[in-house]
């Protein structure tokens, strides 16, 4: 089995009634809301669209699966939340802080994978709700799948005894640390402030406070070749963190991020950058704007072993 970091399969849940989630907008300080609600839906359902055309025309292997109007789950356009799938077979469900980001775990999704892709075991995290300790998936750690490590900002919606049962049970590695904007306050999830790839990573130094722990994080990835490209306060705030390595059915590398972020860049950056992929980028402002999220909370990477 080959741990690569990145899969040209991706699994992205088109919105039915994405919005302004009330209920995560007290520990997500990147969400801002816009007046008229449906106006949202509407633009955020073209933005969704426009960018899974650009993977297509990329090459990528995009399954699309709709959201249901009911129960209400506004935040459903970010599923790497509730759910991560491994190159094992295995499938972990994540405890969400939000009740209403609970109603997103669906079981028909996985099953709709499963018509495709091997699943030896699903392992079910989201008992940890009942004790108020979360752990959102890949929003909550960022993972280097080669090495088998698992950087995790500690916040109230990432609980160090849920990031390190899951590391117990996948075989990672944790390294938690705290990390907080320039106002402060926790950052609510890693994958706002760093991205691996397979030879780099984008990292807001500036967010950890603690230097024993910056020390750690730098000199883990310093030991796994990653280079190293740092982006300010003010361009982890235009999500510039927030991109996913993702591969082409060529098997050409893409680095995937939205405008905001590849303008947030320096040239230097992106010249950087290019040596690892292509940087391939869409217009998601609104989803950003009253989502809090951005490209790479749009995309669960599908690592399951495909069906013979």
């Amino acid at each position: 089995m080959i741990n690569n970091q990145s899969t040209d399969n991706i699994l992205m849940i088109r919105p039915v009634s994405f919005g302004f989630n009330e209920q995560t907008a007290s520990s997500n300080a990147f969400q801002n809301r816009d007046a008229d609600q449906q106006a949202v839906q509407d633009k955020a359902l073209t933005e969704f669209n426009g960018f899974v055309k650009t993977l297509k025309e990329n090459g990528v292997n995009v399954t699309v699966i709709d959201d249901t109007s009911q129960p209400h789950t506004p935040d459903s356009i970010f599923p790497n939340n509730w759910v991560s799938f491994h190159a094992d077979g295995q499938i972990f469900l994540y405890p969400m802080q939000a009740e209403n980001r609970r109603l997103e775990r669906r079981e028909d999704i996985i099953s709709k994978l499963e018509d495709h892709f091997k699943v030896n075991h699903v392992i079910d995290l989201s008992r940890f709700e009942a004790e108020n300790k979360f752990l959102e998936g890949t929003g909550s750690m960022v993972l280097d799948r080669e090495n088998k490590i698992a950087y995790a900002c500690l916040s109230p919606r990432t609980d160090k005894e849920v990031l390190n049962l899951f590391c117990e049970q996948a075989g990672y590695q944790a390294i938690s640390f705290d990390a907080v904007d320039e106002h402060g306050k926790a950052i609510y999830h890693t994958n706002v402030l760093m991205c691996v790839g397979s030879g780099f990573a984008i990292i807001c130094t500036d967010s950890i406070p603690n230097p024993h722990e910056k020390v750690e994080v730098l000199e883990s990835l310093k030991s796994t070749q990653k280079e190293i490209i740092e982006i300010s306060f003010e361009q982890m705030n235009r999500f510039a963190g927030n991109m996913l390595e993702v591969k082409n059915k060529a098997g050409e590398t893409l680095i995937v991020m939205s405008k905001n972020a590849y303008d947030a860049l320096y040239e230097e950056q992106k010249n950087t950058l290019q040596k690892y992929g292509k940087l391939v980028y869409a217009d998601i402002n609104t989803i950003e704007t009253n989502g809090g999220g951005s490209a790479r909370c749009m995309m669960a990477e599908v690592h399951l072993p495909k069906e013979e």
